[in-house]
């Protein structure tokens, strides 16, 4: 049976897990890339289990330029036909205002949201230029779209994912390549529990009062973006839960 393939980086949880799972069961095979060894591993035996999904796990840091291009070019032959590029790779740490904020975590941020999904995609993007065939997706975010206070450097960088994933899909465009961005609202996953350092009883009070988005409904969306039509490409979703307005904005009870 013809399966396409996807790239998910960050693939370990949240949004990459729960998008491998549903591409799993759509005829995709998997490379599956993260940090963390061991939730590649079990992931990539769920999926061959559950979905008799074929998926090759690269385990590095998309932080590290020559991490990643090692990694890259050891993907076989045989896997380098990449339908779907998904750079979901990303996160934020900290949330204080600029003067106070600590500059490491400006830096891991850059690091990962900007830098990796440019290594990735420079990496990727020949491959699918010679095909002239392929779909890139970059996680964005309502911080790439607004933004607020105590938030500086990370809704830098989701601003940034924007502007060069507008330009991107300009430049991409004579190839045949589609380039879209996903921007949610508040998604419950890890992302409250690394911005705050591993602190859970805070992290769970972004979520009090509201029904958040899941990675699932994330999923989903990427589903029906990568689904369309040849003659379609979705460009930008902003998807947000019931009671979210705006990055600030909830209505909670």
């Amino acid at each position: 049976m013809f399966r396409k393939t996807a790239l998910i980086t960050g693939a370990t949880a949240g949004i990459g897990y729960e998008t491998a799972k549903l591409l799993a069961q759509n005829n995709y095979q998997l490379i599956l890339t993260g940090r963390r060894l061991e939730r590649l591993v079990n992931l990539k035996q769920e999926l061959e289990s559950e979905f008799s999904c074929p998926a090759l796990i690269l385990n590095f840091d998309v932080r590290n330029r020559e991490e990643t291009l090692a990694a890259i070019n050891s993907i076989p032959d045989e896997w380098r036909k990449i339908d779907l590029l998904f750079n979901n790779a990303g996160l934020a740490a900290g949330f204080d205002p600029i003067n106070t904020a600590d500059i490491d975590d400006w830096e891991q941020m850059i690091d990962t949201n900007i830098k990796g999904l440019l290594y990735m995609t420079r990496i990727i993007s020949p491959w699918m230029i010679e095909r002239r065939s392929g779909h890139i997706i970059n996680m964005s975010s309502i911080a790439g779209k607004e933004a607020y206070p105590n938030g500086t450097v990370y809704c830098g960088t989701k601003s940034a994912v924007e502007a060069i994933s507008k330009a991107m899909r300009i430049e991409l465009l004579p190839y045949g390549i589609k380039v879209s961005t996903i921007s949610p609202g508040a998604v419950e996953t890890e992302f409250s529990t690394v911005r705050f350092h591993g602190d859970t009883e805070r992290a769970a009070k972004v979520y009090e009062g509201l029904i958040p988005l899941s990675a699932r409904d994330i999923a989903e969306t990427i589903l029906f973006v990568v689904s369309r039509p040849a003659h379609v490409c979705i460009d930008d979703v902003l998807i947000m839960p019931h009671r979210q307005a705006s990055a600030r904005d909830f209505y909670r009870k």
